[in-house]
């Protein structure tokens, strides 16, 4: 078990506390902010369980002790001032007390910018596709709908269409082309009910060497593109057209 020490300005504050601000570790989100005195500092150390000083109850407060939805440490960083805590946690459970995952009434779910739009609007096509083709809306009509329809094995062809046209512009020195035929292949991903939504852009720009930040934001502009010209209907679950 890793023991944190480092210098915490207790003595700021009148009352001794420090203000403590919750990360979920792996989604990066912010959970909640609580207080902790020296003890609560010591204790939450020692279990390697997050325990706040609670100032309603006038005592230590161990995240959990009474439903078990504890934040278990995994770091613990200071500020630049040495008055605030910022802890990562695993959180076994809901967070607020009110049964949500964050403070906030948020869902405490990995957020990948655009690239979690996107999946959300391929999602929906998915879902469209599950309707009978004479019972869906006429707005309803697709090109993501009409490759889930096709099944897996016309958007693998597409998938395979996409990815030789990346391998021709890698060996070229265009690098705009390049990044906007990375930007053309998504990755689709299987399990075992079949096809599911977008997972991430293969960005090939890293394994040639292309800064990934400019590969994404190309990606992003080729994809918001296609949407403005489509009006937000057309979106292809590995290809864009614009």
């Amino acid at each position: 078990m890793k023991i944190y020490t480092m210098e915490i300005d207790f003595n700021k504050n009148k009352d001794g506390l420090v203000p403590v601000i919750i990360q979920d570790n792996t989604t990066k989100n912010v959970l909640m902010l609580g207080y902790m005195n020296e003890e609560a500092f010591l204790k939450t150390n020692v279990e390697n369980k997050v325990t706040f000083y609670s100032r309603s109850k006038n005592r230590l407060w161990t995240k959990g002790e009474e439903s078990g939805n504890f934040l278990e440490v995994v770091n613990i960083k200071n500020d630049c001032d040495n008055d605030t805590l910022l802890i990562s946690v695993t959180p076994h459970g809901p967070t607020c007390h009110k049964g949500t995952d964050t403070c906030w009434g948020e869902n405490n779910n990995q957020n990948f910018g655009f690239l979690s739009e996107l999946e959300g609007i391929i999602e929906d096509r998915k879902k469209k596709s599950e309707i009978a083709p004479e019972l869906r809306a006429k707005e309803d009509a697709s090109y993501v709908v009409s490759l889930f329809d096709a099944g897996m094995n016309k958007i693998a062809q597409k998938v395979g269409e996409e990815a030789v046209e990346v391998v021709i512009e890698a060996k070229d020195s265009n690098d705009e082309l390049f990044l906007n035929e990375s930007a053309d292949l998504l990755l689709i991903t299987t399990d075992e009910n079949g096809c599911r939504s977008v997972a991430f852009p293969l960005i090939s720009a890293g394994i040639f060497g292309y800064p990934k930040d400019e590969a994404l934001r190309v990606a992003e502009e080729s994809i918001m593109d296609f949407l403005r010209e489509n009006g937000g209907m057309e979106v292809s679950l590995v290809l864009f057209d614009g």
